[in-house]
């Protein structure tokens, strides 16, 4: 996928607004990465495909509702803030790290969504909330994910995870834990790459 066409599958999925949302969140991520370190250099000429469509093409795999979606290691709002740009959503965007929580909320002020964006600058293990949709890109394995966030979990709570190449094994590793129903979905940016869709997750 080019960046030309991940902007055009934005556009095709979620209408023109969405890309001009998607525009200001690149430019006010380009804009802080000269002074914190919010994704990797190589990533930033890339940003449409590497960034946004892997993070927009989990909110089609998420129940179609209004629940509260958690996101836990937000980081430079990926996929966080972009879940709240395309959604009427609730989010709670959870990043330990001071400097990175401020820059999430300044963002989400910016692009007009602060009344729904909820940012915590805590670790997942210290926040209490009743979450419908959890994400963690690139954060843990799945066993910690399923234990930092046991709290703010339900049966009824939907996991989506995406874990790359190491998708199956991490499924693996987690059900000798974990009882729950397991899903893999394919990234449309990297078919080698696996989206983890959890429901029904409890410790054994």
């Amino acid at each position: 996928m080019t960046e030309d066409e991940a902007r055009d599958w934005v556009e095709h999925s979620f209408g023109a607004l969405a890309v001009t949302a998607m525009h200001q969140l690149i430019d006010i991520v380009r804009a802080e990465s000269t002074r914190q370190n919010l994704v990797a250099p190589s990533t930033l000429e890339a940003m449409w495909t590497r960034h946004i469509v892997d993070s927009a093409q989990l909110v089609r795999l998420a129940p179609q509702d209004d629940r509260l979606w958690l996101d836990i290691g937000s980081g430079a709002g990926f996929p966080g803030l972009v879940v709240a740009a395309l959604t009427e959503r609730p989010v709670w965007l959870v990043e330990p790290r001071r400097r990175r929580a401020d820059f999430l909320s300044d963002a989400a002020d910016a692009m007009g969504m602060g009344d729904r964006v909820t940012v915590k600058a805590a670790r997942i293990e210290d926040v209490t909330v009743e979450a419908g949709i959890i994400s963690a890109r690139a954060v843990a394995s799945l066993d910690s994910l399923f234990a930092w966030g046991a709290k703010c979990a339900s049966s009824a709570t939907c996991w989506i995870l995406p874990k790359g190449r190491s998708a199956l094994a991490d499924i693996a590793a987690a059900q000798q834990v974990w009882d729950g129903v397991f899903h893999v979905e394919h990234s449309i940016t990297d078919p080698d790459s696996l989206i983890v869709l959890a429901s029904r997750v409890t410790r054994r």
